[in-house]
């Protein structure tokens, strides 16, 4: 079976977004460009973690390469006005399972890989600081999954990290005893041993 590779080298629009009420949300990666849509589901906390480590890989890049992380004045308005939903309808290409991030020196952009899941596999990030990405490695085990490929400025990695963060933020409020996040009808927190006060 043919895998397909998605790439959006730069994308025009793309965001991690949601679907659904808090508590039933179904989380989503969707890469817009060239008159086509691609929408990969994945897990809140892959989502949080995606965010957590391409802050983590800027600050490196600009350790290790004197990447300019300084965004021009015009551009946080542009951040800030990016909360439109995803574009509809969300059609689910595949659930991610790995998430690769890379930094291409070149190009002086960040590389984010989505990698479908396989049979059984467990969801992780995936935290490869490379200087480039090598797409001719024949000897990686998922090769033969689809993929979504998108390539950003440090500009437009920014942009999407602040709405990834808005979008794990918007859900239920997390328990101030135990972390779990509340249900609006009631939450058995295991620090009160399942009593409610």
């Amino acid at each position: 079976m043919t895998h397909q590779v998605h790439a959006f080298e730069p994308p025009e629009r793309f965001v991690a977004g949601t679907v659904g009420p808090p508590g039933e949300r179904s989380f989503f990666l969707q890469a817009r460009g060239g008159g086509r849509v691609v929408s990969v589901a994945l897990e809140k906390v892959q989502v949080s973690l995606l965010a957590e480590k391409l802050e983590e890989l800027l600050t490196e890049a600009a350790r290790r390469f004197g990447v300019d992380l300084e965004l021009p004045p015009e551009e946080p308005s542009v951040a800030a006005s990016d909360n439109e939903p995803l574009e509809s309808p969300v059609d689910e290409e595949f659930r991610v399972g790995t998430l690769g991030l890379a930094f291409d020196v070149d190009t002086a952009t960040v590389v984010i890989e989505a990698i479908a899941a396989g049979e059984g596999e467990l969801e992780a990030v995936d935290d490869a600081e490379a200087e480039t990405v090598d797409d001719e490695d024949d000897d990686e085990p998922d090769d033969d999954l689809d993929r979504l490929r998108v390539r950003l400025t440090p500009a437009a990695t920014r942009e999407f990290i602040s709405r990834a963060k808005r979008v794990v933020a918007a859900g239920r409020p997390p328990c101030p005893l135990c972390g779990q996040p509340l249900d609006p009808r009631g939450h058995l927190c295991p620090r009160h041993n399942g009593y409610h006060r």
